[in-house]
C-alpha cells in the first residue's frame, strides 16, 4: 500500500470518528433538551396543582372560621337564652310573693327549671 492510501485510510478513519462523535453529542443536547422541556412541564402542571392546594386550603380555613363565628354566636345565644329563662323565673318568683292569692305551695314546690 501506497503511502498516500494509508494517509488518505487514516484521514477518513478520523473524519469518521468525528463525525460519530459530533452525532453522539448530538444526541445527547437533544435528549438533554427533551428532559429540559420535560422538566419545564413537570414544573409547570405543579404550579397549577400548588395553586389549586393553595385555593382549596384557603377555603377550608374560611369554612373553618365561618364554623367558630356561628359557633361563638349559637353560644352567646344560648346565654342570652339562659339569661332570659333566668329573668323570666326570678319575675314569676316575685309576682308570686307580691300576688297576695297567689297559693303558698308554691314556697313548698318550686317552680321546675327549664
Amino acid at each position: 500500500m501506497s503511502t498516500g492510501i494509508v494517509i488518505l485510510i487514516v484521514v477518513v478513519a478520523l473524519i469518521l470518528i468525528a463525525v460519530i462523535a459530533w452525532m453522539g453529542t448530538r444526541a445527547r443536547h437533544q435528549r438533554l433538551d427533551a428532559r429540559r422541556h420535560e422538566a419545564r412541564e413537570i414544573r409547570r402542571e405543579a404550579e397549577v396543582h400548588d395553586a389549586r392546594a393553595d385555593r382549596v386550603s384557603a377555603e377550608a380555613e374560611e369554612r373553618a372560621a365561618r364554623a367558630r363565628q356561628e359557633e361563638a354566636e349559637a353560644r352567646e345565644q344560648a346565654a342570652r337564652a339562659h339569661e332570659h329563662r333566668r329573668e323570666a323565673d326570678t319575675r314569676h318568683e316575685r309576682a308570686d310573693d307580691v300576688d297576695p292569692d297567689a297559693p303558698r305551695e308554691a314556697e313548698e314546690h318550686p317552680r321546675a327549671e327549664r
